[in-house]
């Protein structure tokens, strides 16, 4: 994780743990003596990609500076049903009291880097590169990217402020997309990336003209995205987008586009089954 991932971490944790515990875990704090430690062990219980044991530490760490922490498999591995994926040594209470917090975070990077990597595979034998979205959890951003990553996908752009997307919106404001694109290019920095969303042939034809970066073909059918690669024919880069599921991305794959978008990594994704378990 970079610094910035970790920084966000940081501060999820602490509004987590602030949600789950805030006064005290009322139920461990007044049940175990605050001197035992215990060993424990967290298991897959579903095959995946491990993403998220460093936030994982982070938590526990936080409750208990002395934490041994010891993964059984490294980050962005592969694991099994029933396989071990971290062992670790901490105090008695702060087991009970950060396993929540703990998994939230693990089955969620987990099911995000386990999906990425499936659509990934899914498009091995193409040049083309499987792309998130910003439809992620609010404050989550860095974090569910992350996870995007460590599945073996590739990060879109950040927010509203690192890359130009022309949408429909905005070209029915400013007249159009030649018009869209002309205004924006004179008002923001050089080698600021332009992406444009086109919705059939005509519209590509103007991305085109108007030297648009990376054109979005948009909810386009098998036929005319391919007819429309064939149009752009590498003068722009070309990213595919909506409704992509594992069974269609193959075959939008075969079209030649370079990129396809996918907001399901993030805004769809079904947690790892992971459990904890304290050795007696």
């Amino acid at each position: 994780m970079n610094e910035k991932e970790i920084a966000a971490a940081e501060k999820l944790i602490s509004m987590a743990l602030e949600e789950d515990v805030a006064t005290g875990d009322i139920t461990t704090d007044n049940l175990i003596p605050a001197a035992i430690r215990k060993r424990a062990y967290m298991t897959a219980k579903a095959g995946g990609v491990v993403a998220g044991l460093p936030v994982a530490e982070m938590v526990f760490r936080k409750l208990d500076p002395d934490l041994i922490w010891k993964p059984e498999v490294s980050e962005g591995g592969q694991v099994k049903k029933g396989d071990i994926i971290v062992r670790f040594e901490t105090s008695y209470r702060a087991l009970l009291t950060g396993e929540r917090t703990a998994l939230n975070f693990l089955q969620r990077l987990s099911g995000i880097a386990t999906m990425s990597y499936h659509f990934a595979e899914a498009v091995r034998d193409y040049k083309t590169v499987i792309l998130d979205t910003r439809k992620t959890i609010p404050g989550f951003r860095l974090l569910d990217k992350y996870a995007v990553k460590t599945g073996g996908a590739t990060n879109h752009r950040l927010g509203l402020f690192d890359m130009v997307m022309i949408k429909d919106n905005h070209i029915d404001v400013a007249g159009g997309i030649i018009p869209a694109i002309t205004q924006i290019r004179s008002k923001i920095p050089d080698g600021t990336q332009i992406e444009v969303e086109t919705t059939n042939l005509e519209q590509v034809q103007e991305a085109l003209d108007a030297h648009a970066d990376i054109i979005m073909l948009d909810n386009m059918d098998y036929d005319t995205m391919v007819r429309a690669v064939k149009l752009i024919n590498g003068r722009a880069k070309v990213e595919a987008s909506g409704n992509m599921t594992i069974e269609r991305v193959k075959e939008v794959a075969s079209t030649g586009v370079d990129y396809i978008s996918i907001g399901a990594l993030t805004h769809s994704v079904q947690a790892l089954d992971i459990s904890q378990r304290i050795e007696l």
